[in-house]
């Protein structure tokens, strides 16, 4: 059925829908090759242009959890995720967590965003409108802008922030995925403050570290190294990712350094200092 109207408050300025477009939007074919992101189970994406490489590691939390994502100190700007479990195709099969509900704010202007695989809210502690994935609009609020692109992706843009994208992941016949679930990538960050953290923000400013001694690994189609970062010494593993930020569907493979044990040594701290108790 669909979605009944909303009146927008006076902030908030709705341009009429546009057809839904056959590709990517003109602003992601844009970007680079190569993003910031996480995405499926859950396996985070971290992109170094510096050293035109890339390294990944996943989080393995119970669904319910609640991650912090990007937190800006500087003007409180944040997102954070709550994982869902995948619904196992057969009695003791492993559950995978994807992230299925995603909260973004930014308090200088009173914007929050709740992102679902079902419904696009926002405001909604004011009971502010709901967009549906059938839908295609473009809204403003002060210097946030959201983009919602029909039953693909929505990019939230903040003027003198950061660009993001969220990625509609549904389940498809002969899918090892059995919920809907997102995916969340970071488009641009350079206007981010210094101090920006989270799981993906502490990564918007370039990191330094070496890897050296390749060799087979305990899987001998695997290459193993040893990286040397923040003061660590940690043994990576070779491996591929994908990144679903231009193609929703099919995704694009990344090589990337694989740290092992939810990034331990190359996150500051460890994972679980990440939780956080709300969306919001």
């Amino acid at each position: 059925l669909p979605l009944p109207c909303h009146s927008l408050p006076p902030a908030f300025k709705l341009p009429a829908s546009q057809p839904s477009p056959t590709g990517p939007s003109a602003d992601i074919q844009q970007l680079p090759n190569q993003v910031t992101g996480v995405d499926t189970d859950p396996h985070f994406l971290i992109h170094v242009p510096q050293k035109e490489d890339t390294l990944c590691f996943n989080i393995n939390e119970e669904p319910g959890v609640i991650l912090s994502l990007v937190q800006d100190p500087d003007t409180g700007f944040s997102v954070n995720g709550q994982l869902i479990g995948n619904r196992a195709g057969s009695p003791g099969q492993h559950q995978g967590t994807y992230f299925g509900r995603l909260g973004i704010v930014n308090p200088t202007t009173g914007f929050q965003l709740e992102v679902t695989p079902h419904n696009i809210t926002l405001n909604p502690d004011s009971g502010g409108p709901v967009f549906s994935w059938k839908d295609q609009a473009s809204l403003r609020q002060h210097e946030v802008v959201v983009t919602i692109n029909r039953k693909r992706n929505l990019v939230v843009a903040v003027e003198d922030g950061g660009t993001f994208e969220v990625v509609l992941h549904r389940v498809w016949k002969g899918s090892a995925v059995h919920q809907d679930f997102l995916g969340f990538y970071v488009l641009d960050s350079h206007r981010m403050s210094a101090r920006t953290h989270g799981l993906l923000g502490q990564f918007f400013h370039p990191i330094d570290y070496t890897v050296s001694d390749p060799h087979p690994g305990s899987d001998p189609t695997k290459t193993d190294a040893t990286m040397l970062v923040k003061s660590h010494q940690l043994t990576v593993t070779r491996g591929l990712q994908k990144d679903y930020s231009k193609n929703p569907r099919h995704g694009a493979e990344v090589t990337c350094w694989f740290v092992h044990n939810n990034g331990a040594g190359l996150i500051d701290g460890v994972y679980t200092d990440y939780i956080v108790p709300d969306i919001f």
